[in-house]
């Protein structure tokens, strides 16, 4: 009756508002790839900051080896052993850096212990032009619409572990 005065209840599908969402491999194909791989991190990044495909795939493939080059830990090893390729997968360690320097800052919406408060759903992101982290996927969100080879939003219930935006010029 009253569960507007409760914080722990749910917001309604009609207090959702969706995200919209557009087809977009972010010039994958157009650089000759073919078939499937983990390359979200690629995409998203392409989407998000108008870089050819594959100028991003060049530059994350530098980024992993030199990561394995220079470091002695599990993913160093990891990527040593198969191979530097961005197909094979990116880690925040690497791309992390990567996207700041192209001009995004990080908003992390999650914190250790505190559940989620943030979802893929258009009245919990700010608009403009995102690459939004949620488990294991990166995607690009262009003023509310995810812009994607697949709807990763779970019907509004992905939840968001903070964004890349970028910064105003």
């Amino acid at each position: 009756m009253f569960s507007f005065l409760n914080p722990f209840s749910r917001p309604t599908a009609t207090q959702r508002q969706l995200l919209g969402f557009s087809l977009n491999d972010g010039g994958r194909e157009e650089a000759g790839f073919k078939g499937g791989a983990g390359d979200c991190v690629v995409r998203a990044i392409a989407i998000a900051t108008h870089l050819p495909y594959l100028q991003v795939y060049e530059d994350l493939r530098v980024a992993n080896q030199s990561y394995a080059d220079q470091r002695n830990n599990q993913l160093a090893r990891r990527l040593n052993a198969k191979g530097a390729s961005p197909r094979n997968g990116n880690h925040r360690n690497v791309f992390h850096s990567y996207i700041l320097g192209q001009g995004f800052d990080w908003v992390p919406t999650m914190k250790v212990g505190g559940g989620c408060q943030v979802h893929l759903l258009a009245n919990e992101l700010p608009s403009g032009r995102l690459i939004v982290r949620v488990s294991k996927h990166l995607t690009a969100v262009i003023d509310r619409v995810i812009q994607d080879t697949h709807n990763p939003s779970r019907g509004g219930k992905r939840c968001v572990y903070g964004y890349y935006i970028q910064r105003t010029q």
